[in-house]
């Protein structure tokens, strides 16, 4: 299974730039890949923190809104399932909610973060979309996002479930502390890949840690540093370990 994460940074007010600057990393990902998987991080073309409903209102969509159109033409124009993190608007409710766009372009599943984080809880209601697997045409993989690593009930779900991999949309915050074995620990318990698209640097009061990866069994496939735009790709052998 061909697996790829883009480590990203958007720029604070401006998402039209941002999935603008998003296609060529895409792009770039997908090159020659034969990609199966393609995950860029939480809330990608916004930013993270946002004080208020009020505050996010203007960056809300609709799950087939300006992210979808951006990204979906690159999901298939390469034939490979997009995991992207968004602010969903749905009627008078918002979530913190993840795009599954299918090889064909299509919007497979709308998911919304379960468990969240303090400053998700200023805007955001609790995800109720509930966890779900998709078949790639080399394995199958779910989605959770940042927060949902440290759900029980989600890492029970894959350890039953057994996705060959966890498409992860994160922004992980900087703790001064590696996350990669943190992250190999939480998944340690399932037969499942992570691959975690972070963001990184700061963005008031907080700063996010990078370090996008891909993990397999406690095993770093590929990985990026802590401080700029990047892409990392893997393959995940069939055998389960």
């Amino acid at each position: 299974m061909h697996v790829a994460a883009v480590q990203f940074k958007p720029r604070k007010g401006d998402p039209a730039a941002a999935l603008a600057r998003l296609i060529p990393l895409c792009e770039q990902a997908a090159a020659g890949q034969d990609l199966d998987l393609l995950v860029l991080p939480e809330m990608a073309a916004t930013g993270y923190i946002f004080s208020s409903p009020e505050a996010i209102a203007p960056y809300a969509e609709a799950p087939t809104g300006p992210t979808f159109q951006a990204l979906a033409p690159v999901a298939a124009a390469h034939r490979t399932w997009l995991v992207v993190g968004f602010p969903e608007r749905d009627g008078d409710r918002l979530f913190n909610s993840a795009l599954v766009i299918n090889p064909r372009g299509e919007l497979a599943f709308t998911y919304r973060k379960t468990l969240l984080f303090e400053a998700d809880t200023l805007w955001a209601s609790p995800g109720d979309s509930g966890y779900r697997a998709f078949e790639s045409r080399r394995g199958d993989f779910t989605v959770g996002i940042c927060m949902d690593l440290n759900d029980d009930d989600f890492v029970s779900w894959c350890a039953q479930r057994r996705p060959r991999a966890v498409a992860f949309p994160t922004n992980w915050l900087d703790q001064g502390v590696p996350v990669w074995p943190y992250w190999a620990w939480r998944m340690g318990g399932t037969e499942s890949a992570l691959v975690a698209a972070n963001t990184y640097g700061p963005e008031t009061p907080i700063r996010f840690a990078g370090c996008s990866a891909i993990l397999d069994q406690g095993v770093i496939l590929a990985h990026s540093g802590p401080q700029r735009d990047a892409v990392i790709t893997a393959t995940l052998s069939d055998r389960r370990v």
